[in-house]
């Protein structure tokens, strides 16, 4: 993955288009899952006057729902793109073949280095570095998939015993959870896990473009890793 001078790896075609507009697609979604999310779990207080002039709270989680299909929808179009996709597709879903690599764990020596500011110069690297492909894997993606199978859970369980989503979801997920109260919790506490990914993945993210030759925010805007002049 990594050469000896910048020349032999850029400019390289990293992120193609259907990776670049689900990037944007799931990042607004988590906006609209997370503000709505809170709002669900910590309400607003309640308005006075007769309940069929208010509809608010409905449409917090009409809002919540509609961004949930979005989220699962493009997240498994995501996973058939790992398919079709050029080599860098794939490496937010490989991290566990490849954490059995000397190359690996020795990027990952040298980028965490190069994180705990005790190596100025950081490797290029075409795709994610090893911390950040980790960190992909590890907390984005499998985080995802947490909270949409609890999601789903939790909207079967209002939709009904018949309903597909509890028959798909709601119909072992809560018992294998401790039932509805702890999917509860779990999922809240899934909400905040992505949050704190996503927190440090724009600092990292920001930190990177400005501290390296390498374009970062621009790679996920016109999708070429190029040097810097």
């Amino acid at each position: 993955m990594t050469l000896s001078t910048h020349d032999k790896l850029f400019p390289v075609y990293v992120f193609e288009a259907p990776v670049r507009i689900w990037h944007w697609v799931m990042a607004l979604c988590m906006v609209v899952l997370a503000v709505t999310g809170y709002l669900i779990g910590s309400p607003l207080p309640s308005v006075g006057g007769e309940a069929s002039n208010h509809f608010l709270f409905g449409y917090i989680r009409f809002a919540h729902f509609a961004a949930a299909y979005i989220f699962a929808v493009m997240f498994v179009l995501r996973v058939v793109w790992a398919f079709m996709g050029n080599r860098f597709s794939r490496q937010m879903f490989m991290v566990p073949v490849d954490m059995f690599t000397r190359e690996f764990w020795r990027g990952f020596t040298s980028q965490g280095k190069h994180y705990l500011f005790m190596k100025r110069h950081a490797e290029p690297w075409q795709g994610h570095n090893p911390i950040a492909a980790a960190a992909m894997f590890f907390m984005y993606t499998l985080g995802t998939v947490f909270m949409i199978i609890t999601g789903f859970a939790l909207y079967g369980e209002g939709l009904g015993m018949e309903s597909w989503a509890f028959k798909m979801f709601s119909s072992w997920v809560l018992p294998l959870l401790g039932y509805s109260q702890n999917v509860h919790t779990l999922h809240h506490l899934g909400m905040w896990w992505l949050l704190i990914f996503t927190m440090v993945h724009i600092y990292m993210v920001f930190r990177e473009d400005i501290m390296t030759n390498e374009s970062i925010i621009g790679a996920m805007v016109n999708g070429w890793r190029t040097v810097k002049k």
